[in-house]
């Protein structure tokens, strides 16, 4: 691997920048986040995201290296998302690390944004003052990548189930027909009046319910490994409507619609360990950061003898520095890509 790798990742709308070592830790990782220009939309608005991290790319790009305390000279790659995404968000931070990368030249790799959540859990975070996260944040640490492994990638995007048998080989074995889960539970957050993003707030408020009070369905999709999402919410915007639940009652109707989400989550993947053989488990991307997810994902593991990691919290939402670990293990693997690197705004895992 190189000295120092310089991550960027601009998919959706999160602008961020990061400095990886060798041994992957993390000496800076700068995220500009733009919840709050989104929220009154109640979701992602493409153009408004791209126009943002044009004006965020740069300024971000030199306080990392800032953070980071070093400089250009230090940069041994530069590591960029390139695909799935939005294609405007996307082109912004393609376009600054092929500048950085013809300037200083540098050896520049694409990343695809799924595997970036999967090598997410490889980031060496044993030193909380590494990378100055709170104490208070958890993480499953993997030391080192060991296959195969069964990865699940939920976020507000993506519902994947992946066998991984080495770094760069994945073989997908279920997805969501519909709606992914952290879409689902933006919506069903947006229709409860409770803000945005709706994972986190739901999380959060259903930590004092009861997930037994109200009986939402569960998609049941027979011997496929796949997840299907729109009849819960479906199921939830009518129960709405019909009841009209009190303030009193959405502890409960949170509770109760996240774990209609967690319950197929977990079923699906000790499932596809089971099928497979295989003993490790990785949750990635920012549903992963669901404290319910992790907690019934650890029961059932620690029941089938099956080990279960995960990123700390504010490495399973989109950041830079999964994308610099997972770009230095592809430019091990197959070299540069260089500066005729593409954008992708969709492309299946694995492909």
């Amino acid at each position: 691997m190189p000295k120092l790798t310089l991550g960027i990742e601009t998919s959706c709308d999160e602008t961020s920048v990061a400095v990886l070592t060798e041994d992957r830790r993390i000496l800076s990782n700068l995220i500009s986040s733009q919840t709050d220009l989104h929220a009154k939309f109640g979701g992602v608005v493409p153009e408004i995201a791209a126009r943002r991290h044009v004006e965020a790319i740069t300024p971000m790009v030199y306080s990392a290296l800032e953070e980071a305390g070093c400089s250009f000279a230090d940069i041994g790659l530069v590591a960029v998302t390139n695909r799935p995404g939005l294609i405007g968000a996307l082109l912004v931070g393609v376009a600054a690390a092929k500048g950085i990368a013809l300037a200083r030249g540098l050896p520049l790799v694409g990343v695809h944004h799924l595997e970036a959540h999967i090598y997410a859990n490889f980031i060496n975070n044993q030193e909380a003052s590494a990378n100055k996260q709170a104490p208070t944040e958890s993480q499953n640490f993997l030391p080192e990548p060991e296959f195969p492994l069964v990865a699940l990638i939920v976020s507000g995007g993506h519902t994947d189930l992946v066998l991984m048998t080495d770094h760069g080989k994945y073989q997908v074995l279920g997805r969501t027909r519909d709606d992914a889960a952290g879409e689902a539970f933006d919506k069903s957050a947006r229709a409860m009046n409770l803000g945005y993003p709706g994972g986190p707030i739901i999380d959060r408020l259903a930590r004092s319910g009861d997930p037994t009070r109200f009986p939402f369905p569960r998609a049941n999709l027979g011997d496929s490994l796949d997840f299907s999402f729109s009849g819960l919410k479906t199921a939830l915007l009518l129960f709405l409507k019909r009841e009209n639940p009190s303030e009193e009652d959405m502890p409960d109707v949170a509770a109760s619609f996240q774990e209609a989400v967690v319950d197929p989550l977990v079923a699906n993947t000790m499932l596809a360990a089971e099928r497979t053989g295989v003993r490790r488990v990785l949750l990635a991307g920012g549903v992963a950061a669901n404290s319910r997810l992790r907690e019934k994902m650890l029961l059932e593991a620690n029941k089938r003898g099956v080990q279960v990691s995960w990123p700390l919290p504010s490495l399973c939402t989109d950041n830079a520095a999964m994308i610099a670990c997972a770009g230095a293990y592809r430019f091990a693997l197959h070299g540069e890509d260089g500066l005729g690197l593409e954008t992708f705004a969709s492309e299946p895992l694995g492909s």
